[in-house]
């Protein structure tokens, strides 16, 4: 693979997850309009079947499916439902994701199990399972949204960060076996953006400070030409990721983390 050649996107068959809002439908619409042909995967069927309606064009089809990935049943059925089309998917995006705001001991256990399955076992399950048929290919990619959160710990958002450090480690790791192939590997970390994920983690106020996920896209597809391991988007973001977390003391680090998503009262 060669790390500075531009991603083809027109005639390809890309798979996004959490596709019915946010980064994920802002992948779908970008993608779209450079002529890829799309499969969305997200819980809510008729948010899909909207955006779908939207993006369906002479140049670009559309196909949705509606599951619940953070179950094992509704990995399986993705897995089945894509079945017949897995040897043309050239590119999966993996965007399906959610955090909670609070303290752990505080933490509903059935809320964070749902967290990690869907943040790390979907992730991991889908992209394992689409590597060898990726292969085969001369172009294709896996883009892996992570967090600005993986570069720090944050209290009140433990599990989270957590989950978003897996995936950055994880993603940069699938780089390095890929990276004498035709597949790219990419873990996105984007910082607060301006997507429903906020009122789903139950605070809405936090972070008010916030990119946009066409900003976030844009990082990605750069990035994803240029062959990168892993992008952060925005210029601040970057410096506090890639600097601050080796130039400031963890005590001091970790309790400007708190307070900075501290909960309100």
């Amino acid at each position: 693979m060669t790390a500075h050649t531009r991603y083809p996107h027109a005639g390809s068959v890309a798979l996004i997850t959490g596709a019915s809002s946010g980064i994920g439908e802002a992948f779908a619409r970008e993608l779209a309009q450079r002529g890829a042909h799309l499969i969305l995967v997200a819980r809510r069927a008729d948010v899909l079947d909207a955006l779908a309606e939207q993006l369906r064009s002479g140049d670009t089809t559309v196909e949705v499916v509606a599951v619940d990935l953070g179950t094992p049943e509704g990995r399986l059925e993705l897995w089945e439902s894509i079945a017949v089309r897995i040897p043309t998917i050239t590119t999966v995006i993996n965007c399906a994701g959610f955090g909670t705001f609070g303290d752990l001991a505080e933490a509903d256990p059935d809320r964070i199990d749902a967290e990690v399955n869907l943040n790390v076992a979907a992730l991991t399950t889908l992209t394992t399972r689409m590597l060898p048929s990726l292969l085969e290919h001369e172009h294709a990619a896996v883009l892996n949204v992570a967090s600005n959160a993986a570069f720090q710990s944050i209290p009140h958002m433990a599990v989270y960060a957590a989950t978003k450090a897996y995936v950055l480690s994880f993603t940069q790791a699938l780089w390095g076996e890929l990276r004498s192939t035709g597949v790219r590997a990419l873990a996105v970390c984007p910082g607060p953006t301006e997507t429903p994920f906020f009122d789903v983690a139950g605070e809405q106020d936090a972070l008010t400070r916030r990119r946009t996920p066409e900003h976030v896209v844009r990082t990605a597809l750069r990035a994803l030409d240029r062959g990168k391991p892993s992008v952060v988007d925005g210029f601040d973001n970057a410096l506090v990721a890639r600097l601050g977390v080796r130039l400031v003391p963890e005590r001091l680090l970790l309790w400007a983390a708190g307070r900075f998503v501290q909960p309100r009262a």
